[in-house]
């Protein structure tokens, strides 16, 4: 069961290739069922809502959210400021946000019995100008994601280590057909991987070999 947003509702942005659903239909055994639940444009408070309209069977979840928060603050990207100090109290600020609703987002999930996995948030095809300084930004957010995932003892796909190259975006924050792929080939090896709850596992591209 995929859930969150246009990591994994990504249809819209493949100009006719096959999105992450697809991409993992093809891709596992014939007798799994993929369920789509993701929504694009999604945030971590629409993640309950999924959850209550998945279907009941599901057999592991994976949820991909967090991406459309770090854009809401990306405000503070050029937010004027005196200091570092003030600059890290800003993000400070916005981030214990981001990590209530984070941490509701994933305790929704795991109201299900099923094995969870969650991802981290991918660095995009952001122009040469903005990249550096988001890079920073979303180290940040992505560290809630692990200390989250982490505390809770749920595995991660790291999708930094995922979508690495320029075609695997269709703009600048979608996943194209074949970084779909990519992601959907991580998916699959994770779930067949992850058993249990008890021990957190970092997954990464390549995932098929």
């Amino acid at each position: 069961m995929l859930l969150g947003d246009s990591v994994f509702d990504n249809g819209a942005y493949t100009r006719g290739e096959p999105d992450v659903a697809a991409h993992l239909r093809s891709l596992a055994p014939p007798a799994w069922r993929v369920s789509l639940c993701a929504v694009d444009g999604a945030r971590c408070t629409d993640v309950a809502a999924q959850m209550r309209a998945a279907p009941a069977d599901a057999t592991h979840l994976v949820l991909s959210v967090g991406g459309n928060d770090a854009l809401a603050n990306s405000d503070l990207l050029h937010a004027p400021v005196r200091s570092t100090a003030e600059a890290l109290a800003l993000f400070g600020r916005r981030l214990q946000r981001f990590r209530t609703d984070y941490e509701a987002a994933v305790d929704a999930v795991m109201k299900r019995p099923q094995p969870a996995i969650v991802c981290t948030i991918y660095e995009g095809d952001l122009p040469a100008d903005e990249a550096p300084n988001a890079r920073v930004a979303l180290a940040l957010f992505n560290d809630v994601i692990l200390r989250t995932a982490f505390a809770r003892r749920l595995s991660v796909i790291d999708l930094r280590l995922v979508c690495t190259e320029r075609a695997d975006y269709a703009n600048p924050i979608e996943p194209s057909g074949s970084g779909g792929r990519k992601i959907a080939a991580t998916v699959l090896a994770a779930t067949r991987d992850d058993a249990t709850r008890d021990v957190s596992k970092l997954y990464i591209y390549p995932a098929l070999r």
